[in-house]
């Protein structure tokens, strides 16, 4: 295996004795960059002068060697090269071509940052919890990430109904899961069994506000949120199927550059829409810097594509009357036809003509079929009404019968009349077409839904009750790796949905287990009623089974040296120990002057990080101790035809 270490120190060692690439007493590394992409002889002739490097970055061929540019600029762009951290792309977040070039020097546009040629393990599992970045390059650190996303074993396989938590007897195809352990590493060990079956996969993940549980440390922290996105956009489309939809809820913190990034991942020919959602008003004690700033008011649902679109119209409730329909056709039954207006109609009647009164929605409502706005034609129709201005004509077509008059089509109030939710009841009248501006859904009384609360902010069921609607039927598969307090499964459960759930962090009372374990027992809260949701059900709980992560949460919870001396001798005899690492190397005195964050991170640098949890292809290993259940049920969940 190539030796990454060897080769940086000999690069550098190498280049550092050419005086041309030092101005002002330092390496430029722009220079060296140039002088590469123009296949500088004197540069490539220095580069072949040490075995090491000639290897690395030239290939034989019959007519000589060939200089691996690609490889070579990935290497200088790297920050371990003056050194720095592992990252090909700028450090400034901008806009840029797909080879890390600047936007000016091509027409192919991609969003760059700090460590987008990484792997984010984002490790975290607990809400509060900030810890430094585990980045994994897939370029420099391929040694690292070589087994990162190979399948892994699960453990605690457990089934929960309606007579609570017991043992798994029997894993089904159209079983629920809920998923406990790292997002990433799930979504790729789900490939086998569940690629290209998701309908619709939404997700509501961390906004990167500061506020919300993306506690990372690292000063790149919009970087690291984009790698994080990245990595588990790319894992997730792999899953869907070929008529399904991604739908990602973000606020405008980071709303434009996911924007650009799912356009690259998931192609921007497949983006549909940005949904905007009122989530608040402009009320209370929002309205204090309102002088100061516009304050917020929505979120955005992006929606992507994959294969052919398939929507469900949604229609909500028509608060208004739409003065357009002033006129009333009578004796359609008879075909006796007299055209009145509307107010004329109501004072002969004595009905009260007040649009918000209780009579004239009533009067409007058992006379949709006869009142009726004017509709804009072209033809024929429009020729043979225009001939006859006063009559009522009529042409009773395979559509249907169609009335016309004064040269226009009467459209018909009752055309207005479509199912519809209004708060979480299923209803039938005048509605409209919803698009994609959803100021309808009231997102402030859902504190209570599912009986869990989350600090940070749960989603309404209303929400998603309507993408299920719009984009799903009962039966298919629905997936949410952002899980946070269950609502998307939660909705799916009540819904008639299969669904998958992913939660790494552990919220106490409020986990998404425990919201549907709620469920199951009939909770009526959010869209139950709506639904007529009884209870009843079932779902299967797993968890990824942890091998060194077990020892990098003692590392992290450390509190005095002993607790860091003992780590280090349980280290150097672990299974889990790095090859890089020499045992006979690690001097307990030594080690002793470090201080605590030092020693902290040198024992979190002694791990395999391809160990952090046990693979499927390992599970017989007497070392990871799996018991049988668990191989049954990991067999059943990566072997089944």
């Amino acid at each position: 295996m190539t030796n990454l270490t060897n080769i940086l120190a000999k690069l550098t060692a190498l280049i550092e004795k050419n005086k041309a690439y030092i101005i002002d007493g330092s390496l430029n590394r722009n220079l060296l960059a140039a002088d590469a992409r123009k296949y500088d002889p004197e540069l490539l002739n220095l580069l072949q002068k040490d075995a090491e490097l000639k290897e690395h970055f030239f290939a034989a061929t019959d007519g000589g060697l060939v200089f691996k540019k690609d490889v070579f600029l990935q290497f200088i762009m790297n920050k371990e090269f003056l050194p720095d951290s592992y990252t090909k792309y700028k450090i400034k977040i901008g806009l840029g071509a797909d080879d890390g070039s600047l936007l000016s020097e091509s027409g192919d546009v991609v969003l760059n940052w700090p460590y987008k040629d990484a792997i984010l393990e984002g490790g975290q599992d607990k809400e509060d919890q900030k810890r430094s970045e585990v980045f994994f390059n897939e370029v420099l650190a391929p040694d690292q990430i070589t087994r990162l996303f190979d399948d892994k074993v699960f453990t605690n396989w457990k089934r929960y109904d309606k007579d609570g938590e017991r043992d798994l007897d029997e894993l089904k195809d159209d079983d629920n899961l809920i998923i406990k352990g790292n997002n990433l590493v799930v979504l790729h060990s789900l490939k086998k069994r569940y690629a290209g079956r998701v309908k619709m996969i939404y997700i509501d993940p961390p906004y990167n506000t500061g506020n919300d549980s993306f506690g990372y440390n690292d000063r790149f922290n919009h970087a690291s949120w984009l790698t994080f996105m990245r990595n588990r956009l790319n894992a997730a489309k792999m899953l869907l199927a070929n008529d399904s939809v991604l739908a990602i809820q973000i606020d405008d913190d980071e709303h434009a550059y996911l924007k650009v990034l799912a356009d690259e991942i998931l192609g921007r020919d497949n983006f549909v829409k940005s949904i905007a959602l009122k989530m608040s008003t402009a009320s209370g004690v929002k309205t204090a810097h309102r002088d100061r700033t516009i304050l917020k008011e929505k979120e955005h649902i992006l929606i992507y594509k994959r294969g052919t679109l398939r929507v469900t119209p949604e229609y909500i409730k028509a608060d208004e009357w739409d003065s357009e329909f002033q006129f009333v056709l009578e004796g359609k039954e008879s075909g006796k036809y007299k055209v009145i207006k509307l107010s004329e109609y109501l004072k002969q009647n004595n009905i009260d003509a007040n649009a918000n009164s209780d009579e004239f929605k009533e009067f409007v409502i058992k006379n949709a079929d006869i009142i009726w706005r004017r509709a804009f034609i072209r033809g024929s129709w429009k020729e043979k009404s225009l001939a006859n201005p006063s009559e009522v004509i009529v042409n009773k077509g395979e559509n249907g019968i169609a009335y016309y008059y004064g040269g226009r089509q009467m459209y018909f109030y009752k055309e207005k009349f479509h199912e519809f939710y209004d708060e979480n009841t299923k209803k039938f009248g005048p509605s409209s077409l919803l698009g994609d501006l959803w100021a309808d859904i009231n997102t402030g009384r859902i504190f209570n839904e599912g009986g869990v609360e989350l600090r940070n902010g749960k989603k309404a069921e209303q929400i998603l009750a309507r993408l299920l609607r719009m984009f799903t039927k009962p039966g298919d598969l629905v997936m949410d790796y952002h899980l946070g307090s269950g609502t998307t499964s939660a909705v799916a459960h009540k819904m008639g949905r299969q669904y998958i759930g992913i939660e790494q962090l552990y919220y106490g009372d409020n986990d998404p287990m425990n919201r549907l374990q709620n469920v199951i027992n009939g909770d009526q809260s959010g869209i139950s009623k709506g639904v007529n949701w009884q209870g009843g059900g079932s779902f299967v709980y797993a968890n990824i089974m942890n091998n060194s992560n077990k020892f990098r949460k003692r590392v992290e919870a450390a509190m005095n040296d002993s607790d860091y001396l003992a780590l280090l001798k349980e280290a150097t005899s672990s299974s889990f120990l790095s090859y890089r690492v020499d045992p006979k190397k690690l001097n307990e005195e030594e080690f002793r002057k470090l201080s605590s964050a030092e020693k902290r991170r040198l024992l979190l640098e002694l791990i395999d990080n391809n160990t952090l949890y046990v693979n499927y292809e390992d599970i017989n290993d007497p070392l990871f101790k799996v018991s049988e259940k668990d191989k049954e049920f990991n067999k059943k969940l990566y072997e089944k035809n």
